[in-house]
């Protein structure tokens, strides 16, 4: 089962097609070696780079005419970072626990198909600033988490 995934193409318009899509992808690649390096393939005309650490399996994928080496490199970016993150212990449990974390690294690399970042340790220190600690106090938040905090606050006085 995915943990984490993004889509910034509309080759798989539906839920059912991208899940059919990452089950292909699962079933070539998991009989391969890549848990030293990331290994590339060609499937269905798009380029995928993979990465194994213990139960987790990490892919990219692009278009036949995208650049390997990129796609590569935003792989070994993400896992670096991830791998930053979970202080080294890659594996389902700790992936779901921080599941944030792991899909605010999606969005520092990534944006709408645009690749932003790649050093794992910028990566990283831009997600873990998000994920300061909520009970901090206002002046040494962001304004992004500012505002959760304050939308926390509001959505518990209607509740109540």
């Amino acid at each position: 089962k995915r943990i984490a995934v993004k889509y910034y193409s509309d080759d798989w318009p539906t839920n059912a097609a991208k899940e059919a899509f990452e089950k292909a992808v699962f079933t070539k690649t998991q009989k391969t070696n890549a848990r030293t390096e990331a290994e590339i393939t060609m499937f269905d005309n798009y380029i995928v780079v993979y990465k194994f650490v213990q139960d987790l399996h990490f892919f990219v994928t692009g278009g036949e005419n995208e650049n390997e080496i990129i796609l590569a490199t935003v792989l070994q970016g993400f896992f670096d970072a991830v791998g930053l993150l979970l202080r080294g212990t890659e594996d389902k449990k700790e992936a779901l626990e921080n599941l944030d974390l792991i899909l605010l690294c999606l969005d520092e690399i990534v944006d709408g198909g645009i690749i932003l970042e790649t050093d794992a340790n910028v990566i990283a220190g831009k997600v873990d600033s998000h994920s300061m600690d909520a009970g901090a106090p206002l002046s040494e938040q962001t304004i992004t988490q500012a505002l959760a905090t304050a939308r926390e606050h509001l959505t518990r006085s209607l509740l109540k």
